[in-house]
């Protein structure tokens, strides 16, 4: 089991979707104009790699349910990432976010900010808190 734990008393939440959100493949294509010209193709692969950020956020959607975080494509579901399995989750650079990062028992997950970094830590720390490692100290006391 991960270190976040489900609440003894734990009512049924309602799934929350995220909303895209296209600051990071905006981003990506801004910083593509500049490439093209010190090198055309760089610059046109990196506006490609926009493209597809941008394709990424109008289709793939996170649903928050009671259990786990559900990955879908229009109305297929790709994944499900349960909520028990996680041992770790962060927002890479809060002040600009562009980055999420979690971790299950057995693997890791980084994906682009492509959705609603401060409905995404809500729904984080409602769902799968972090519980403070022990210390010794506290170990030693009990």
């Amino acid at each position: 089991m991960g270190i976040f734990s489900p609440k003894a008393t734990r009512s049924k939440r309602q799934t929350v979707i995220l909303t895209p959100r296209y600051w990071v493949p905006l981003g990506v294509a801004i910083f593509a104009i500049p490439l093209f010209f010190l090198n055309l193709w760089v610059g046109a692969v990196v506006l490609v790699f926009a493209g597809f950020l941008a394709f990424q956020a109008a289709t793939i959607r996170f649903h928050f349910t009671s259990d786990a975080l559900e990955l879908y494509r229009g109305e297929t579901q790709l994944r499900s990432f349960p909520y028990k399995d996680w041992s770790n989750w962060a927002i890479f650079w809060p002040p600009v976010p562009i980055l999420f990062y979690f971790r299950e028992v057995n693997s890791i997950h980084f994906t682009p900010m492509l959705f609603d970094p401060k409905t995404l830590q809500a729904c984080l720390e409602e769902r799968c808190p972090r519980k403070l490692p022990e210390t010794p100290a506290k170990t030693a006391k009990q």
